[in-house]
């Protein structure tokens, strides 16, 4: 079945949702979510959103900030442009209803939490479920619009091309996409196709992001010949949860905003030997230090310690940690939580000009999908619910300019074919094929990297990948074998990216070239030729 739309969004993040909003002033919207609608990146997300709504604060401080943080490959101009349109974008979210905790001495001003990097409190939160109260608002928001339609249980398979004589991509036409509840394939054909898929967390075995989190926008802009830029900057959240029963819950930024000291078991402190401030430190300069140390004292993970505050405002700022932890026998208020780095954001992911749009025609990405030059080598915190705010606006002021123009195209799209693909017996291999991408990228393509790890990564992707390969088109789809697809290709993007940066920098460090380098002082691009 060929269904028609002017604006194809894939994803349910806020990038995708605050467009389908406006896009919804133009046309038609139709939004695909490969889980609930709700289930995405931005619906856990904890800590809040970095903007300058302070007297005492200024933009120039928070471009600093950021500026610092990325090491030396930030796009200057993209940090000044998105830092100075956060405030009306955040006045958009309270217009759509989110509610943002307020001060309790100034109940007309926000209450600003402050994370790792910045030096000035800038964070807006809602307790520390900022994530869940923007999907609430905006979702309630979108409903509320009839000419949005949104599909869940739908995964995009792969997107549907236009070709010059070369066979060189130069439009998008949409996607082809799976509703995993029928086991049936759909053309979706729209005038704009917009990647707001996420991260790729779920390529590493240990992750705070949710299982949905497989690079899907990633893979598929790739298959299709777009620009993949700067996937080797992997940031790994220094502090998650380590407890046994725990499924990598996330012990947000802004515990040690307000004081939280890391501490080896034995209850010294540690972080004044890597950064001036100390437990307030950027998130790669924190990640790294925790490994150094698990390292050298052979223990599973150190310790998080913010008992200095009473329990009554440790429960009002940190509700969901603090029933969280006292789920699994923690006690916040009197003991430190155990902690240790996952996988958490990819720096990298589709280039993106100052609009949002990819090197493929009518082909937009926003959010941790793309990568847009705002956070270099590493990401500030709470800077990346701000950029997919920034990014969908700029992508729908970009369209509002051609909208009118562009007619959807007639070319005939071939419906879906399987082919001789049949019913698989044998999932196991999926499953086998998924863990083993898994561990070789925790292994191997961690917080600390050499030349023969990463080697020795590529070889089992090379393998795996041949493997899938055959299984794919012998088979017929499912939600499992498109994404153990997107993961492996995306594992390769990041070796691929992490072999070609021959230097230390930022979020990417490796033993054997542990130096900054001018000369890598540049994006990382790789596509398909």
């Amino acid at each position: 079945m060929e269904l028609k739309t002017d604006f194809l969004i894939i994803g349910s993040g806020i990038a995708g949702l605050s467009l389908a909003i406006k896009a919804s002033t133009l046309g038609s919207v139709t939004i695909v979510t490969k889980k609930e609608k709700s289930e995405s990146n931005t619906n856990y997300a904890q800590g809040g959103i970095a903007a300058v709504t302070d007297k005492t604060d200024s933009f120039e401080e928070h471009i600093n900030d950021t500026l610092i943080c990325g090491a030396g490959l930030c796009h200057k101009d993209v940090v000044e442009f998105v830092v100075k349109e956060a405030p009306p974008r955040i006045q958009e979210l309270v217009e759509w209803g989110v509610e943002f905790t307020k001060s309790e001495t100034l109940p007309q001003s926000y209450d600003l939490g402050q994370e790792g990097g910045h030096h000035h409190r800038r964070i807006l939160h809602a307790k520390d479920l900022t994530g869940r109260e923007i999907e609430r608002a905006l979702h309630e928001k979108v409903a509320q619009l009839k000419n949005v339609q949104i599909y869940e249980n739908h995964i995009a398979i792969d997107l549907i091309l236009q070709k010059d004589a070369t066979g060189s991509t130069v439009n998008c036409l949409g996607a082809y996409v799976l509703d995993i509840d029928e086991d049936t394939v759909h053309t979706y054909r729209a005038k704009y196709t917009i990647l707001s898929t996420g991260g790729a967390g779920k390529v590493y075995l240990i992750t705070t992001n949710p299982d949905i989190a497989t690079g899907d926008g990633v893979a598929m802009a790739y298959r299709a010949g777009a620009k993949i830029a700067n996937m080797e900057f992997i940031q790994f959240h220094p502090t998650c949860l380590f407890h046994p029963d725990a499924k990598a819950f996330l012990i947000s930024e802004a515990v040690r905003g307000e004081g939280g000291i890391l501490k080896l078991k034995s209850g010294a402190t540690f972080m004044e030997k890597y950064h001036a401030m100390k437990s307030l430190a950027p998130r790669d300069i924190v990640a790294k230090a925790i490994d150094t140390e698990i390292k050298q004292s052979g223990d599973e993970f150190v310790l998080l310690d913010i008992t200095h505050h009473n329990r009554d405002f440790l429960k009002n700022r940190f509700p969901n940690i603090y029933e969280k932890c006292l789920e699994f026998g923690i006690d916040i208020a009197v003991d430190p939580i155990p902690i240790a780095p996952a996988a958490h954001y990819i720096c990298g992911g589709v280039a993106v000009d100052h609009w949002g749009k990819t090197s493929i025609d009518n082909l937009f990405a926003c959010g941790e999908v793309s990568c847009t030059g705002l956070h270099g080598a590493n990401r500030l915190a709470s800077n990346s619910l701000l950029e997919a705010l920034v990014y969908s606006h700029r992508a729908f002021n970009k369209i509002v300019k051609s909208f009118r123009q562009t007619e959807l195209n007639a070319i005939p799209i071939p419906p879906w074919d399987p082919g001789g693909a049949v019913e698989s017996d044998d999932s196991i291999v999926v499953t086998n094929n998924w863990d083993e991408i898994r561990r070789s990228m925790w292994n191997y393509v961690g917080i600390v990297r050499s030349d023969k790890r990463l080697e020795r990564a590529e070889r089992r992707i090379n393998l795996i990948q041949k493997e899938i390969k055959e299984y794919y088109w012998n088979y017929r789809i499912t939600k499992d074998l498109i994404e153990l697809r997107n993961i492996t290709t995306v594992a390769k993007l990041i070796v691929q990216s992490c072999r070609l940066r021959k230097e230390s920098r930022g979020l990417h460090y490796t033993i054997d070239y542990p130096e900054t380098r001018k000369e890598f002082e540049k994006d990382t691009i790789i596509f398909k030729e």
